[in-house]
């Protein structure tokens, strides 16, 4: 229960903060985002704002998503023929138009619809209680909402309102948002983390931290905040050059000078030989010595994010080198981490969604049609050209690339479960 908790925890912040992103700037682009989901696949929750957005929670946590008007398919299918009912407002405007057999509307009018226009001239035609010996007009209000099939009702998109309505600039800052967000997030998460640790661990000092009891450190006589200054003979300047050392000598005697209060001293000690991935290193029991001040702290938060930035663009650089479904993870992968991640504490349950917020920041911002980073792409080609792409083609491009991430997100989530349950 413990792990199904922090899993849900870390999921809805990291969707909800990267959606929260488009929904915020799309809002002040004047865009009419139609639905604000957490989830994905059969909804559970959905709930209309007086913003006009519907809210919904939906089944599958592998995801989320913000529908803004004018965008790919979302628009509510209105077909001649189709049977629907309208409420109508004191003066014969209509205010719902209701498409689903699993909701009735009391005092609405029952239409077989001939034609709608709900984008540009906001009216529907249609034979009211059966009659087809007559057509009957109505206009629509532009803030009118469409109770869809599914029973989700969602506010019409006239075009003032759609998204490539909105300023070019608007328009990309809209799709960047989400990313954004979350290396926002990130950094406040590191920063956060920073200060319940009490501070930031200084690297570039050979300033040790604390002395663990009990171990080969404890045991020679180092205590906190020593420095030292050599070991065999090779000096130490930071904590890289003594874990480089240290760790190439499990089970043998060392010679280790350490500074003490301007004074030095030598002393053996014989690191413990532990197992790390398949080899045994040698450990002494000392932790980086941490710098606390407040600034510290928080350009300790932005060094931490930067640092993870590059080694994620490492990994995705090593992707081109040679591809493996084991570098990559998914949901599943994302529950396991939950619960080491809950098992292990707090801290490490910040670290984990700070870890995860950055890799969806930059992994949205790849140019590959569907993700962030590739709707910015088509951003930027029309702007080059002047005026946006072919809807049709634009269309075709997000399908194929929509159809890729879910075809990769299936591998990835099998291999996965191969992974960590055979």
């Amino acid at each position: 229960m413990r792990t199904i908790i922090t899993f849900l925890i870390v999921f809805g912040v990291l969707v909800i903060v990267h959606e929260f992103g488009h929904f915020f700037f799309a809002k002040r682009a004047g865009i009419l985002v139609r639905e604000f989901s957490i989830g994905m696949g059969p909804k559970l929750i959905a709930h209309m704002g007086k913003d006009g957005t519907t809210y919904t929670l939906r089944l599958l946590p592998i995801g989320g998503y913000v529908r803004m008007a004018g965008l790919e398919d979302e628009e509510t299918e209105l077909s001649p023929g189709m049977p629907l009912s309208v409420e109508l407002t004191s003066d014969n405007k209509v205010r719902r138009i209701n498409v689903s057999k699993k909701i009735q509307l009391p005092n609405s009018i029952p239409m077989e619809l001939i034609t709608a226009d709900l984008v540009d001239d906001l009216v529907i035609k249609g034979y009211v209680n059966g009659d087809e010996s007559q057509e009957t007009s109505y206009n629509v209000q532009h803030d009118a909402t469409v109770i869809e099939e599914s029973g989700t009702e969602v506010r019409i998109a006239p075009r003032d309102v759609q998204f490539q309505s909105a300023k070019l600039s608007s328009r990309i800052l809209t799709n960047f948002a989400g990313p954004m967000n979350n290396f926002i997030l990130t950094i406040i998460l590191f920063i956060a983390l920073a200060f319940l640790q009490g501070g930031v661990a200084d690297y570039a000092t050979n300033q040790i931290g604390t002395v663990q009891a009990d171990s080969p450190a404890a045991v020679a006589g180092l205590r906190d905040h020593d420095a030292i200054v050599s070991v065999n003979g090779k000096k130490i300047s930071t904590w890289d050059d003594l874990t480089n050392t240290v760790t190439k000598k499990p089970g043998k005697e060392l010679n280790v000078v350490i500074e003490r209060d301007g004074k030095e001293k030598t002393v053996q000690m014989t690191p413990k030989s532990i197992k790390s991935n398949g080899e045994k290193v040698g450990q002494i029991g000392v932790t980086p010595y941490m710098k606390t001040s407040f600034s510290d702290k928080v350009i300790g938060g932005l060094t931490q994010s930067w640092d993870m930035v590059t080694r994620i663009f490492g990994a995705l650089g090593s992707l081109f080198t040679g591809f493996s479904l084991d570098k990559l993870g998914g949901p599943v992968m994302m529950y396991q981490m939950s619960a080491e991640a809950s098992r292990a504490g707090i801290k490490t349950v910040i670290y984990l969604m700070a870890l995860l917020s950055i890799n969806l920041g930059i992994v949205n911002l790849l140019p590959i049609p569907a993700f962030d980073g590739g709707k910015i792409l088509l951003n930027f080609i029309e702007g080059v050209r002047g005026k946006p792409l072919d809807p049709d083609k634009e269309g075709m491009i997000t399908m194929i690339g929509f159809g890729f991430i879910m075809l990769l997100m299936i591998l990835v989530t099998w291999n996965d479960i191969q992974r960590f349950f055979f």
